[in-house]
């Protein structure tokens, strides 16, 4: 996408610009090139993007209630700077609501749920291997989606996917690029209990993933030089 200014004609109603706007910044952060606490003035990306600073205002909104960006009143935008107990809580989260979905997956557990996530490993594998840091992250997080969606409720599905947009976040700025492959593998040893119909296994593993992520976050950085926007979003 270019970030040569465009007339105001050419913007008007233009749902694919906002689509591709969106989707630059969420990459950016996604693939660590912004970093957390890195602010994102909307006055800046404007000129960037050439488009008006209403347009940019409106993504950022957007990603600040999927929580991939923060917004603090009087102060701008920010990428989230999650602190150690905020790790630890959300990954506490994590452990005990997984326990309870792998019990009640158990009881439900067929060929076609298992064919599924042995799909899902497959393409987890693949964007590991690729080296595709924002496919992995999203595969990752919907690793765990499928197992809770399996279960037909839409409330706990719908937690999850709250629960996840922290934790991906957290993911995406703090943990190594090359751990991807090591969650696909955690991962795979998770459907291979449950296809054993293990829950001791299974149970063990799944707690065990999440806190092997919660250990690789790297949350050991200072304050974030300030970022050179135009290199970050220039036309590849």
């Amino acid at each position: 996408m270019s970030t040569r200014p465009r007339t105001k004609s050419a913007l008007k109603g233009d749902a694919g610009l906002d689509e591709a706007i969106y989707a630059r910044i969420a990459e950016a952060i996604l693939h660590g090139r912004l970093k957390a606490g890195t602010k994102l003035p909307e006055q800046r990306l404007a000129a960037l993007f050439g488009v008006s600073r209403e347009r940019i205002r409106k993504t950022l909104h957007r990603l600040a209630a999927e929580r991939r960006l923060e917004i603090i009143p009087n102060r701008g935008c920010f990428v989230p700077k999650p602190t150690v107990e905020d790790v630890r809580t959300v990954y506490e989260a994590h452990r005990v609501f997984e326990a309870g979905i792998i019990e009640q997956l158990l009881r439900v557990l067929d060929e076609r749920i298992l064919a599924a996530l042995e799909a899902h490993l497959a393409a987890e594998r693949d964007a590991a291997e690729r080296g595709d840091r924002a496919a992995s992250v999203r595969l990752s997080g919907a690793f765990h989606l499928l197992l809770a969606d399996q279960l037909g409720n839409a409330e706990l599905s719908r937690f999850l996917r709250e629960l996840l947009s922290r934790s991906s976040l957290m993911v995406s700025v703090y943990e190594p690029a090359q751990s991807s492959l090591c969650a696909v593998d955690e991962h795979g040893a998770i459907v291979a209990a449950l296809r054993a119909r293990d829950l001791a296994a299974a149970l063990r593993l799944s707690r065990e993933h999440f806190s092997h992520i919660e250990s690789r976050l790297n949350l050991e950085r200072g304050t974030p030089e300030e970022p050179d926007l135009a290199a970050i979003f220039a036309e590849e």
